[in-house]
């Protein structure tokens, strides 16, 4: 048996000590700070969905029907959609869809947010309210809104004699600014104001706008914006009619963008 002096064996036995297992390594999204202590809870999700395969082309049919009258070999084209350009597509991702139909065009575009907290006293999913929340007070929604408790569209009771297309007066919403304004229609019904939405992920809201470009030509926009953990969400659904003298229906418009935040909530829940 060799002969190892006394200092070299301590030296060995420290080395092996010191070097571990070797099974554990640094996340990407490791915060600074002392390992060893307790830092608040990661958020659930680590990655991100690929945004344009993430509506099914039925979907994609019915919110886009200028698709479907495109050539067959363009339609392919179309439903892929035009991917955002990002610099960490595991922190945020996008996609972008547009047809046009001879009585109007819609636009459609989703945009994936993972927020990450480098503090290591605050969650990644309290670190997403709080950029959640900072969108939501950019949407300016009506002061009823975020002061009592929301209604979804659902619950709410409904006007039907409501003109289709139409949106809050100036003086039910208060929101104009940046060339962006309401139709000014009169008899809109409360449950088509922006507002806060219940039901869709842990918080989420619903912005409106008739967004008039030059003397003629205008669009409505509808987003919806959701959380779900530490993810952000944003759906935007434009359309804009051939005539200028025809309002898009906001009604219809909310439901559909409504309806696709859903399904999104449910493919982040897979």
């Amino acid at each position: 048996m060799a002969y190892v002096p006394g200092a070299a064996l301590l030296a060995a036995l420290v080395v092996g000590c010191s070097a571990g297992t070797g099974t554990e390594t640094p996340a990407a999204d490791s915060r600074p700070g002392d390992p060893t202590a307790s830092a608040a809870p990661a958020g659930k999700y680590r990655t991100l969905p690929e945004p344009c395969r993430s509506i099914a082309h039925s979907t994609l049919k019915d919110l886009l029907p200028g698709i479907a009258e495109l050539p067959e070999d363009q339609q392919e084209k179309a439903y892929a959609g035009t991917a955002a350009v990002t610099y960490d597509t595991d922190r945020r991702v996008g996609c972008a869809w547009k047809a046009e139909a001879p009585d109007s065009s819609h636009s459609l575009s989703l945009d994936f947010e993972r927020v990450v907290s480098y503090d290591t006293s605050v969650s990644d999913d309290d670190r997403a309210g709080e950029v959640y929340g900072t969108k939501e007070a950019a949407a300016h929604l009506p002061s009823s809104a975020s002061d009592s408790p929301s209604v979804s569209p659902s619950d709410s009771p409904s006007d039907s004699s409501s003109p289709s297309g139409s949106a809050p007066s100036d003086g039910e919403t208060g929101k104009e600014s940046d060339g962006k304004s309401d139709d000014g229609a009169a008899g809109a019904t409360e449950d088509l104001q922006p507002r806060v939405l219940d039901n869709l992920g842990d918080a989420a809201f619903l912005d409106d706008l008739l967004i008039r470009a030059g003397s003629s030509a205008q669009h409505r926009t509808v987003s919806v914006v959701f959380r779900t953990s530490n993810v952000i969400v944003t759906v935007q659904y434009t359309e804009q009619p051939a005539l200028s003298t025809e309002l898009p229906d906001s009604k219809e418009l909310q439901e559909k963008a409504q309806a696709l935040a859903r399904k999104l909530v449910d493919k982040f829940s897979e």
